[in-house]
Formats: C-alpha cells, sequence, structure tokens
C-alpha cells in the first residue's frame, strides 16, 4: 500500500486541534491498516519522526429518518505523536 494511501484525511477537530500543543496529530486511516504503516508514511510523507502511534476503531452510528434506518460507516483514526522539536507545518494554519 503507498503511503498517501494509508494517510486518507487529518481530522481536524476541537479536540484534536488541542492535541496539536501537545505534538499530537489525528488521521482517518483505513481499518486495514496497523501502526507501523501509519508511522511509516506519516515519516515519508512529512519527512518527521514518529515518537508514537495510538489507533482508534470508531463503530458508526445507527440514525434513523422517520421509518427507514441506517448506519453510518465505521472507520480507524491514528493519533501521531511527533519526537521533540517536529512539526507538521501542514496544520499549523488551524
Amino acid at each position: 500500500m503507498d503511503a498517501r494511501d494509508v494517510l486518507i484525511r487529518p481530522i481536524i477537530t476541537e479536540k484534536s486541534t488541542a492535541l496539536m500543543a501537545e505534538n499530537r496529530y489525528t488521521f482517518l486511516v483505513p481499518l486495514t491498516v496497523n501502526k507501523v504503516e501509519v508511522r511509516q508514511a506519516v515519516e515519508h510523507v512529512f519527512k518527521v519522526k514518529v515518537e508514537a502511534v495510538n489507533t482508534v476503531r470508531v463503530l458508526g452510528k445507527t440514525k434513523r429518518m422517520g421509518k427507514t434506518q441506517g448506519k453510518r460507516s465505521d472507520y480507524k483514526k491514528a493519533i501521531v505523536k511527533l519526537a521533540p522539536g517536529e512539526r507538521i507545518e501542514f496544520f499549523e494554519g488551524v
């Protein structure tokens, strides 16, 4: 799998923005990737040193609209902690 296929998009929320102060960045990743693949992808794409990777599998919620019922997709997010002194400039404008 190519490094750019591993990182689907960054997740920008109030909580993830607060984590950026601690040098942690959050990405949406495919359900099939593991921590090693996420580490290699971030190091390759952004040219930074990764210290730790935490992954969370989020189950999609069941939603109703009238009688019909549907389900949002499951997804996985990866929280990447960078080594001290490293930054991802992509997020600096947020």
